[in-house]
């Protein structure tokens, strides 16, 4: 009976069994990670060469985009997949979001398990801890500095040595790189949708009705960055073709549309007044039916997908 009650507790989530294998250099081979993931039942491997430094993980981000509810995520050791503590984390937190899981086969760590879910807080406590000491240290160090009439901050970056202010570039882009992929699942799949078809500056004024402070220069330059790593296809940033008018219309509110389909039509209307986007006739107010109107012209030029039956119910509703 007991035997019974904890087989029954340590079953896992029925989903995909998906391993993460890394190495360093392209040199490395990931041979010896594969058979100790596909012995814990792994069919599917995702490979991966880079630095345990690298903030570039282009084939970690495209999985945990493309894990699903109760996949379970594996890897040999913890270092294989993550570069800190606090990257750890927020990789268990974009999974659990996600209704997936996590676990190494060389740690306690196993997010299917109360012992395992322990063992990640522990982690996360510690990783607390360590910020509020290194925030402690610094304050002290800046402190002393002053009683003793030092300058505070870096010597190397004030002094302008090549070496110092290389570093701290470095820094800078890895930190960029980090906020952009933090973000990207969110908005990316509206640019993939929309370019290149649509300007830069019409992409900006959808995903700003969606809650992103963009602006089209800077919405330019995370998606430049993401082609740079092999995060997203090089298409997106061929220039659009010149458009008339109406023709941007049609794929602007083709872009709203898709981006939420459950928008009514005089919702979308809303939206474009508060654009400040003119009716096709030049008016400033906008009618259901001339949304109506343009969504059957991205239909049936093949923006939007389907038979019009959402439209109509869109404008019932």
């Amino acid at each position: 009976m007991a035997r019974d009650t904890q087989n029954r507790a340590s079953r896992r989530p029925q989903g995909r069994l998906i391993g993460y294998a890394r190495v360093s250099t392209d040199e490395q081979a990931t041979e010896a990670q594969e058979i100790e993931l596909r012995s814990a039942g792994c069919d599917l491997i995702v490979q991966e060469h880079g630095s345990g430094a690298s903030r570039a993980r282009p084939a970690l981000a495209k999985l945990l985009r493309e894990i699903g509810a109760g996949d379970t995520l594996i890897v040999v050791r913890l270092d294989r997949l993550a570069r800190s503590v606090s990257h750890l984390l927020d990789v268990i937190e974009d999974l659990t979001e996600k209704g997936a899981h996590f676990r190494s086969l060389r740690d306690p760590i196993d997010t299917t398990t109360p012992q395992g879910m322990f063992s990640l807080q522990v982690l996360g406590a510690v990783a607390q801890l360590e910020r509020a000491l290194i925030s402690e240290r610094t304050k002290a160090g800046i402190k002393a500095a002053k009683a003793k009439g030092r300058l505070a901050g870096n010597p190397g970056i004030r002094e302008r040595r090549p070496e110092m202010l290389a570093k701290m570039t470095a820094a800078q882009k890895a930190a960029y790189g980090d906020r952009i992929q933090a973000t990207a699942s969110q908005w990316l799949p509206t640019v993939r949708r929309m370019r290149p078809d649509h300007s830069w500056d019409d992409i900006t004024r959808v995903l700003r009705q969606r809650g992103f402070d963009w602006t089209p220069e800077r919405l330019r330059r995370a998606v430049k960055w993401l082609v740079s790593e092999h995060m997203a296809d090089r298409a997106v940033l061929r220039k659009s073709p010149p458009r008339l008018p109406e023709d941007r219309l049609v794929t602007l509110v083709a872009g709203i549309h898709v981006s939420n389909p459950d928008l009514t039509l005089r919702e979308i209307a809303t939206q474009l007044e508060r654009l400040h986007e003119r009716t096709p006739r030049g008016g400033s107010k906008w009618s259901p039916s001339s949304v109506k109107n343009l969504i059957d012209r991205a239909r049936r030029s093949g923006l939007i997908a389907g038979d019009g039956n959402t439209t109509e119910a869109a404008a019932k509703g």
